[in-house]
Parts: structure tokens; C-alpha cells; sequence
């Protein structure tokens, strides 16, 4: 297992480099996701223009350690990428991109999938949703 990107960035990734930093001879799969700023959210009225995503001094912290435990978790070898971006966005940017290596498609999707799952649930991550009419909602605090 290894973690080649694990980080909190406030300019704008992409998925190039992440897939440069999973690729190598002892992998045959390469699977990425890339979570984008849509232009609504189902439980808000109105269009979204910007997503503002603010981050916990520990957030970048916290992202590492679930790469690293994704990673360690696979049954088999994998090289992990992830990046979540922080501060204002424009719809259609880019807010999470991650690649998973393996030798086989199976586990590089599997820990993908997982890898996003858990930065989602548990990085200390907000975002505040930014409305054509001006006004803004906060997702994801309770």
C-alpha cells in the first residue's frame, strides 16, 4: 500500500497529476473519481452559482489518515491519490479528485469508492452554498 497524494489544496486540481501518481508497472487499473460543483442541490431551492468549502486546521491530518487506512485495508497492493480543494468554486470546478491504482480493476474501484466515502463523511470539511439570488445555505452542519 502507499499514499502518494493526500492533501488539502486551495488551487485548482486536476486528475492528471493524481493518475501520474498512482501509475506503475505493477498496476493494470486505474480508478478515478472526480466530484465537481453542480449548478443545484435537491434540497435547496434555487440555482448554485459557488461552493465556499472551508476546512478544520486538522482536516488535511484526518484526509492523510484515511488514505492511509483505505490503503492498508486492501487485500491487495494499491497507491492511493486524493486531493479535496478548498476555498470558492465555480460550478463545473473541480472539489475532490482521487485515483486508485491496483494490479486489478475490482480493488481499485472498491478502495476509490471507499476512499471518497469516508473523506466525505469524516474530513472536517463545510461547504456553504452560494445562490443566484444572493443568498447561501451551509451543508452539512447540524
Amino acid at each position: 500500500m502507499t499514499v502518494a497524494i493526500a492533501r488539502i489544496a486551495d488551487a485548482r486540481i486536476g486528475l492528471d497529476e493524481h493518475v501520474a501518481a498512482v501509475t506503475g508497472p505493477e498496476h493494470g487499473a486505474v480508478a478515478t473519481f472526480i466530484g465537481q460543483v453542480r449548478d443545484h442541490d435537491p434540497s435547496v431551492n434555487g440555482e448554485v452559482t459557488h461552493l465556499d468549502y472551508s476546512a478544520h486546521p486538522d482536516a488535511a491530518h484526518v484526509l492523510e489518515r484515511i488514505a492511509l487506512e483505505v490503503a492498508a485495508a486492501s487485500a491487495v497492493p494499491v497507491t492511493v491519490a486524493v486531493t479535496h480543494r478548498i476555498g470558492l468554486l465555480r460550478v463545473g470546478d473541480a472539489a475532490i479528485v482521487a485515483a486508485v491504482a491496483s494490479a486489478h480493476r475490482a480493488p481499485a474501484f472498491e478502495v476509490c469508492r471507499e476512499l471518497v466515502e469516508r473523506i466525505k463523511a469524516e474530513v472536517p470539511i463545510w461547504k456553504r452554498e452560494i445562490l443566484r439570488d444572493g443568498t447561501h445555505t451551509w451543508v452539512g452542519m447540524s
